[in-house]
């Protein structure tokens, strides 16, 4: 072990500053677990009360390259990422290059050792330990876990109560590892056990797959594509709690769209997921769904495009592309959270308006909503209930296409004894026969967009918006996604109106005007080149005054965000 003489002394100054907050960045290559033991700082850091935001930075390689994860801690709930650490974890001299520019004066490296030459901070030969108990190189983890845990003065029994939870029979060997870290190491910093519970930690993608399940997902497909993979992932990994539900991967993004409404019309509830560039092989599919009358939702998980564009990164790009994807004249229901417990909601939401009013919805995420793990308060739980959607009567001749004052077709599903029921991309009857008369054209156009009024009047019932900061400014921030997070902590730091969007389809636009109401300047926050929500806004006459814009692949920073918007007020 390697201790640097005099950063106890900085410790007992720095303890009044991070007694409200404060950051881990655990750093290395592809394959050496970053992301797993960043999980676990969140979660030890959690059992003590303190809320978690994990943010996850990973490049687009199975091994080398540069992964790290940063954990923030703090008293009250917070969903933004910030660039200055108290600690650095480095398992490469890589890591310390990258990030030690970030790390606070007064802050501590935590380093392994056997691969990184002496830094200021605690040295700990994590390889060596861990060949020493025969472990494989990636637990080289748990004794730098290890060594944070002391440093922070976490007692040992809590770090070996957490790692059988996680580990199970694995645990033995890595609580070997773990412990020889934790005794190499000494307390820097002895964390206070917070008067509040500790909530759930979720990503977004886990919420997403948690909340189809609540609202009745029958079947989930999803051809991998980052960063919507780790909810086929997850929902296949918990197959054993919901064995009626079908998880299933197709050959591509084509085939899970179609097979998809094939599940739908045969009466499945299904939600399907994919990225930007597998959402553009679903547009067929989607106008299918419009003309059939066919309930299903679409996870949209935004990465940067076109094309390929930068596969594990984040951004907003793809909002203009989702509100008008599809051809003909059609609706369709989108929804934007911007946090896991949203995530959970919205998805359930959208499965019971896609089943009430059969049409498609949009569950639009970005890789920071994905991918990053959020608190989650699981009162939010009891909101969403299985809503069933209207079945026919079995009186009389079944017409699928019925005509009904409000739009709504009664459903019947194939097998029903003495029932034909039809499904169609060409424009129909009310029974689904082909028509090309213009007088049933019509009707059945007109029919669609009289359901989509009745529809568009009860989302207006509902949180198209949410307002926070102060509420009486006349200086206002418009976010929607990740962006949440980063513009609840400016506006309030610069006593600014912070407005989010969640509702995009239809447009919550008598909400947005209220919220508005007295702001002389208005700023939108988006992470990416083109303002697109500033364009959506302005389509629905809201000015916008200005935009701050990011498209680099990563979200804002607070700091970053903070220097931004000081320029422009």
């Amino acid at each position: 072990m390697s201790i640097n003489p005099g950063i106890w002394q900085k410790a007992l100054l720095s303890s009044e500053a991070m007694k409200n907050e404060f950051s881990v960045l655990i750093g290395g290559a592809a394959g050496e677990g970053t992301r797993m033991t960043g999980q676990l700082i969140g979660k030890i850091l959690n059992h003590f009360g303190w809320r978690i935001f994990v943010y996850e930075d990973y490049q687009s390689l199975i091994t080398g390259g540069h992964n790290f994860s940063i954990i923030r801690a703090s008293k009250e709930i917070i969903s933004a990422p910030k660039k200055e650490i108290d600690y650095l974890i480095a398992l490469n001299q890589d890591t310390i290059l990258k990030h030690k520019k970030d790390l606070k004066e007064d802050g501590l490296i935590i380093y392994n050792s056997d691969q990184i030459k002496k830094e200021k901070g605690i040295g700990i030969p994590a390889l060596s330990i861990t060949n020493q108990f025969s472990g494989k190189p990636i637990m080289k983890n748990s004794a730098l876990f290890g060594a944070l845990a002391k440093v922070l003065g976490i007692d040992w029994q809590a770090v070996e109560d957490l790692l059988k939870r996680e580990f199970g029979e694995k645990a033995e060997i890595n609580l070997k590892i773990a412990r020889a870290g934790y005794e190499q190491s000494k307390t820097f910093q002895k964390i206070e056990k917070l008067h509040q519970p500790p909530l759930s930690l979720l990503t977004g993608n886990e919420a997403v797959a948690l909340g189809a399940l609540k609202a009745g997902l029958d079947v989930y497909l999803s051809y991998p594509m980052t960063p919507a993979t780790p909810i086929l992932h997850f929902l296949a990994g918990v197959r054993k709690d919901f064995k009626n539900v079908i998880v299933f991967q197709p050959e591509n993004e084509i085939g899970v769209i179609n097979i998809g409404l094939g599940s739908a019309y045969a009466g499945k509830r299904i939600m399907v997921g994919t990225s930007g560039g597998g959402f553009a092989l679903m547009v067929e599919g989607l106008s299918l769904a419009a003309q059939s009358e066919t309930p299903i939702v679409i996870v949209e998980s935004q990465r940067p495009a076109p094309a390929t564009g930068i596969p594990t990164y984040t951004a907003q790009g793809d909002l203009l592309f989702v509100l008008s994807a599809g051809h003909g004249d059609f609706k369709r229901f989108i929804v934007a959270p911007g946090d896991a417990e949203e995530a959970f909601y919205l998805t359930g939401l959208a499965m019971n308006i896609a089943w009430k009013y059969q049409m498609p919805a949009i569950v639009l995420l970005d890789k920071e909503i994905s991918e990053d793990t959020f608190n989650f308060d699981e009162k939010i739980v009891d909101k969403i209930k299985i809503e069933e959607p209207i079945f026919w009567d079995k009186k009389g001749e079944y017409e699928r296409y019925l005509d009904t004052k409000e739009g709504i077709s009664l459903l019947a599903f194939p097998g029903e004894k003495g029932i034909v029921v039809k499904s169609t991309s060409y424009e129909h009857d009310e029974f689904g026969i082909t028509t090309e008369e213009e007088e049933k054209i019509q009707k059945m156009q007109e029919k669609r967009l009289r359901k989509y009024e009745n529809f568009k009047n009860e989302i207006e019932t509902l949180e198209g918006i949410k307002v926070f900061g102060n509420k009486n400014s006349d200086k206002a921030i418009i976010v929607f996604g990740s962006n949440k997070g980063v513009g609840i902590e400016i506006g309030k730091e610069l006593n600014l109106k912070v407005i989010q969007v969640l509702i995009f389809q239809p447009f919550p636009e008598e909400q947005v005007k209220s919220a508005i109401s007295g702001v002389k300047k208005l700023i939108s926050v988006e992470t990416n080149a083109t303002a697109q929500l500033a364009q959506v806004l302005r389509a629905h006459d809201v000015k916008v005054n200005d935009s701050i814009l990011k498209y680099t692949g990563r979200p804002f920073f607070v700091e970053e965000l903070k220097e931004k918007l000081i320029k422009k007020i």
